[in-house]
Order: C-alpha cells, then structure tokens, then sequence
C-alpha cells in the first residue's frame, strides 16, 4: 500500500516539471546565452551577461533595491510582531476578527491596492486636501522613497504577521505558567520564552517579506515614480522596452542566489529546527 501511493505524486512532479523546472532552466538559458542566438543550431555560450551586471550602475541599482526591501522588512516586524501579539493573545471571537482584518486587503488585487494609496498620497489626495483643511501647505508625498517604502509595507505586512501569529499560537504556554510560578516577570519571559520560541514564525515572515519586496517592480514605478529604480523595474524595463531577455535573465539568476543566500543565512538562526531559535 505504501508502494502505491507514491504514485499519487506523480501529478505534483509533472506540474514541477512544467511550471517550475522548465521555465527557470530556461532563464539560466538565457542568462548564458547571447542576444544574436536565435534556435540551437546557433546559439552561443557566454558569461558576458553576468560580467555586465557589475557595472557600477547596475550594483547601484542592486543596493538600492535590497536597502529599500530590508528598511520595509524592519517597519514591517516592527509592527508585526507587536500586531500578532494582540491577535494571538486575544479572545476567540475578537482573534477571528483581527485576523480577518489583517487579511481583508489581501482579497483585493495589489494593483488596486497600489493605486489607492496614489489618491491618498497625491497632491490633490486625502492628505494634503487635510493638510490644507487645517491650515498647512501641501507637502510632496507622491514619487519619493517614503511613499515605496510605505507601499511595500502595506502590502507585505500580512506576509509578516501570519507566521508569527501562528508560531505563537502554537508556542506551549505551561512553560508561560512555570516561568511565572517561578517568580519571572513579564520583560524575562518574554525574552526568555516568547521570543525565542517564536522566532521559526519570525524568521519566516523575514523571508516572506524580504523575498517580493526586493524584487517588486509595480510599488517603486507607481508610488517612487522615476525616483526609485528598483531590480525589478530594471528586468521589466531589459525584457519589455529593451527586448535584451538575456541580461534580463541573467540578472533574474543573480537575484534567486542572493535570495538563497539570504535565506541560508536566515535559516542558521534556527538552530534546532523545533520551534526554537537562539540568538543568544
């Protein structure tokens, strides 16, 4: 019985092969191959692709993009987490509640989402129409890093509280009991409990936030304007305007290792896989 239930996997490994496998091998095709190549029969190997990408330039665009992405991944654990606190440790029917709240915005397309906080944030928006109302001159939010930043936040924040609501719902709370049957106060169990045996929830919001807002290309092009050229905007720009797929790909790849990179190194925090990570 064991034997033949393996073959119930079969569809998934199909659906790998065709939605995952091949489209990424031929991005690494891309990436290693040259522009003028156009079938097999002539097609050209080169690494040039990767040796363009360290032009000063492009590495400027680089640091921007993972600078932007880690300030929102901070704002965005620092509201978390207090945020999953609340709902985790409020009653039944208020929890559903705040949950649900949390991920209402989530039912609306990004897009949609983006675009309304253009009318909130322009010069004309809600804001500065407020501003304005009490007496004060209108101030530039639209197109700058803020309004990205503030973008990204919004967006990516539910990525944040999600797993760390879970990983404290799930955290043992008669270690909570003993901890306050032994006389420690609430600052020493939650950095001794709370905190460490929530980090698996931490460490994987971290990465659920990091890895699309490092990479997004819709929040800096609607909200940063021309101001904030991000990795993303860059591939949109090498695949649609330029038509240079093989650069493009090539910077897609350098992309996914650094984001490996990031998540190998996340992932040392979590020293013994069971629900506990130290970091002292």
């Amino acid at each position: 019985m064991k034997n033949k239930t393996k073959y119930f996997a079969f569809p998934y490994i199909i659906w790998i092969t065709i939605f995952i496998v091949f489209p990424s091998f031929l991005v690494l095709l891309y990436s290693i191959t040259t522009k003028e190549s156009n079938g097999l029969t002539t097609i050209k190997f080169t690494l040039g692709n990767f040796k363009d990408f360290f032009d000063p330039m492009y590495l400027n665009i680089l640091w921007e993009s993972i600078l932007l992405a880690a300030i929102s991944t901070v704002i965005c654990l620092l509201i978390g987490y207090p945020t999953s606190y609340i709902i985790a440790n409020a009653s039944l029917n208020k929890r559903n509640t705040l949950l649900f709240l949390c991920i209402l915005p989530m039912w609306m397309n990004m897009l949609l989402r983006t675009y309304a906080w253009m009318t909130i944030l322009g010069n004309n928006g809600l804001i500065n129409n407020f501003l304005e109302l009490i007496g004060f001159s209108k101030i530039n939010l639209l197109y700058t890093k803020g309004a990205t930043v503030m973008g990204m936040v919004y967006n990516f924040l539910p990525f944040m509280i999600l797993p760390i609501y879970t990983a404290l719902t799930k955290m043992d709370t008669g270690l909570i009991e003993a901890a306050d049957d032994l006389g420690a106060n609430k600052a020493t169990i939650f950095k001794k409990i709370i905190l460490p045996l929530s980090m698996p929830g931490v460490i994987s919001g971290i990465v659920m936030v990091f890895m699309p807002a490092v990479s997004t290309f819709i929040i800096p092009q609607l909200l940063g304007g021309n101001k904030s050229m991000m990795i993303g905007n860059l591939i949109e720009k090498l695949f649609i305007l330029n038509g240079d797929w093989n650069f493009g790909s090539a910077i897609s790849i350098i992309m996914m290792i650094i984001i490996l990179i990031s998540m190998s190194i996340m992932n040392k925090f979590d020293v013994d896989k069971e629900g506990g990570a130290r970091l002292w």
